[in-house]
């Protein structure tokens, strides 16, 4: 190991330290390192990020948020390669959740990355419900930064959708409910922004999907109750399939016209604040009642959410 992996090694083991002071200028020093022209090879952001998938450390996700280009591509690769190997996974995400987020002037990257297609197989095969939570709200996140990504990932979107409506309705790994709420409620927040930002092109696939004799049981248990819940789009009588794709279509949209846009079409109240609150509630483990083989009834589209006394805050704009 070389002598600059030892000191980065020794720093990063006092970044959170108590004593405010220390933990001020041990950051100032990882900083200095993180964009020193002799880490090239990208050494100390790498250790930084593998800091915080052994610490969940809050002091490495702020320094993290600063990278700026063209840093992003070694935090690009090394999230890529994080979300390869099953044990760092669900930290990952989490940090991955943390940084989209602060919407970091290299969120647009992704798109391009294969970090994208990453997080999509994760959702499309996982089975640990914590990344397919963790990794839902990654998406729902994220969808709005890069909306020009729907022309080449558009059905793959779908499919994470129709999966996890699937399997949270069947429950086959038989989770506690507590994690099957949230997973519901995960769900919830992706018909949304899907059909906000895709109607023409979701509607299609939902008839085309739950036409299917397998699937008629998820759409009458979960899908069907969401449909009730959201307004006739204006684009499903003036737009197409076509034009819902064009990157074009997005160029006078900043993130937040795009969540105003989903949430318009939305007639639950609750939908819009449901996604800050499971990123919250995640940070704290839930209680452990006994598997249920289904989830709660769907009477209401999204469940009640039961959250902890004290939850802590995820970063975030």
């Amino acid at each position: 190991m070389s002598r600059e992996q030892v000191s980065i090694s020794e720093l990063l083991l006092s970044l959170d330290s108590s004593e405010l002071q220390e933990a001020e200028q041990v950051k100032a020093a990882v900083n200095q390192q993180l964009f020193s022209p002799a880490d090239r090879g990208g050494a100390v952001l790498s250790s930084l990020v593998e800091y915080y998938l052994d610490s969940s450390s809050p002091q490495a996700v702020l320094l993290l948020s600063s990278i700026r280009e063209p840093h992003h591509k070694t935090l690009l690769e090394k999230l890529n390669e994080s979300l390869s190997r099953p044990g760092s996974r669900p930290a990952a995400l989490t940090l991955l959740g943390h940084l989209i987020r602060k919407q970091p002037p290299w969120v647009h990257h992704i798109s391009r990355s294969p970090l994208l297609p990453s997080l999509l197989r994760c959702l499309k095969t996982d089975t640990d419900v914590v990344v397919l939570i963790t990794g839902v709200l990654v998406l729902i996140t994220l969808l709005p930064m890069i909306p020009q990504a729907g022309k080449q990932h558009i059905y793959d979107f779908f499919d994470v959708f129709g999966r996890l409506a699937s399997w949270s309705y069947r429950n086959p790994g038989h989770v506690p409910v507590a994690h099957l709420v949230h997973l519901h409620a995960g769900v919830y927040s992706l018909f949304h922004r899907l059909y906000g930002m895709f109607p023409c092109n979701f509607i299609s696939y939902l008839r085309l999907h739950y036409s299917m004799k397998e699937n008629l049981d998820t759409f009458q248990e979960v899908v069907k109750p969401m449909l009730e819940h959201v307004r006739v789009h204006p684009e499903l009588v003036t737009g197409t399939q076509d034009c819902e794709l064009d990157p074009t279509r997005w160029r006078c949209y900043e993130v937040h016209d795009i969540v105003i846009e989903c949430s318009r079409v939305s007639l639950d109240p609750l939908e819009s604040s449901c996604e800050e609150e499971i990123y919250s509630s995640l940070r704290e483990p839930p209680p452990s009642p006994s598997p249920s083989p289904r989830p709660p009834s769907l009477s209401s589209p999204l469940p009640q959410l039961i959250l902890p006394s004290e939850s802590v805050s995820s970063s975030g704009q």
